[in-house]
C-alpha cells in the first residue's frame, strides 16, 4: 500500500521554526488549498482547506530562509 499526499496553496503565515535541543531544525508550515467549482445554480464557489505540514533538518531550514507568507509551495510526501 502506498499513501501520497500532493498539495500545491498558498502559506497562510511564515513557517514556524525552532530548534530541538540535539540542535534540529523543525518547522511547522500552515497551508491553504482552495478549491473552486459552481454549484447548481451555476453561481461560483470556493472552499478552502488548512493543512499542517512539518519539515525536518536541511527543509526546515530551507523552508526558514526562503518561505514567507503568501507564497505559493508544492509539497509532497
Amino acid at each position: 500500500m502506498v499513501n501520497k499526499v500532493m498539495l500545491i496553496g498558498n502559506l497562510g503565515a511564515d513557517p514556524e521554526v525552532r530548534r530541538l535541543e540535539s540542535g534540529v531544525a523543525v518547522a511547522r508550515l500552515n497551508i491553504a488549498t482552495t478549491e473552486k467549482y459552481k454549484d447548481r445554480n451555476g453561481e461560483s464557489q470556493s472552499q478552502t482547506e488548512w493543512h499542517t505540514v512539518v519539515v525536518w533538518r536541511q527543509l526546515a531550514e530551507l523552508a526558514e530562509q526562503y518561505l514567507k507568507k503568501g507564497r505559493q509551495v508544492y509539497i509532497e510526501g
